[in-house]
């Protein structure tokens, strides 16, 4: 019988380099994480927002957080993969004393208001105090003005009133309404752009308006969905 047909001869397989441990994919590497802490007044919305990013879902009865509460995403970007870990606080007077402890090692300060209570966003300012005194200005801080959904004769700050305060400090600037579950994917993602490590970061931190990269999502703060059923409830 020839080689070719018992097999043998040049059709041999070629051989296979045995895996050593510096052959691991690079897949097998830790992923990246990072601490993204919710600041603001009682009942702006901070745990609708990420319970909306997490599981696409809105509770009409949430209760007040009592304390801190945590969760973790894993996010997917073109250029890595992310661990973010939510810490979502109270916004009590009574629990006051326990934030400085969580903002201390984030690396993304979210400060929330409702866009139709003025004291809210005029609190703000504290928030934002609180955190450049533990963190200075090695942390990212985003101002969100949360429940668009209630809709423009409810408004008591426009958009284009958040978007100067964020400019003239600073900082990222996103509007979006929870329980309509507009613009929260793009805050995320905006926000994640925006950590250290990102190709995106250096430009994303100087403010919302950084749009030269392809990687980072550009936002249009386009009219944002009017009255929705039942508008009267909180839209948190």
């Amino acid at each position: 019988m020839s080689d070719a047909a018992s097999g043998s001869g040049n059709n041999s397989k070629p051989s296979v380099a045995p895996w050593r441990p510096g052959n691991a994919p690079s897949a097998l590497a830790p992923l990246a994480k990072y601490k993204l802490v919710f600041l603001g007044d009682q009942s702006v919305g901070k745990t609708s927002i990420i319970t909306r990013f997490m599981y696409d879902n809105f509770d009409r009865h949430y209760q007040a957080t009592i304390g801190i509460d945590f969760l973790s995403k894993t996010m997917y970007l073109e250029d890595r993969t992310v661990r973010l870990q939510l810490w979502d606080t109270a916004g009590q007077e009574r629990f006051r004393s326990l934030i400085p402890s969580y903002i201390r090692d984030s690396s993304v300060a979210v400060v929330c208001y409702d866009v139709t209570n003025r004291a809210s966003f005029l609190n703000t300012t504290k928030w934002i105090e609180d955190v450049r005194a533990e963190r200075g200005n090695d942390v990212v801080i985003c101002l969100v003005g949360n429940k668009t959904d209630l809709g423009n004769d409810k408004r008591q700050i426009s958009t284009e009133e958040g978007e100067a305060r964020s400019s003239k400090e600073g900082l990222l600037f996103m509007e979006c309404s929870a329980k309509a579950g507009y613009n929260v994917k793009s805050l995320f993602r905006k926000l994640a752009t925006a950590l250290p490590g990102s190709t995106d970061a250096g430009n994303s931190a100087n403010g919302a308006g950084a749009s030269g990269n392809s990687n980072l999502v550009d936002i249009t703060l386009s009219q944002a969905p009017q009255n929705l059923e039942e508008t009267s409830s909180c839209g948190c």
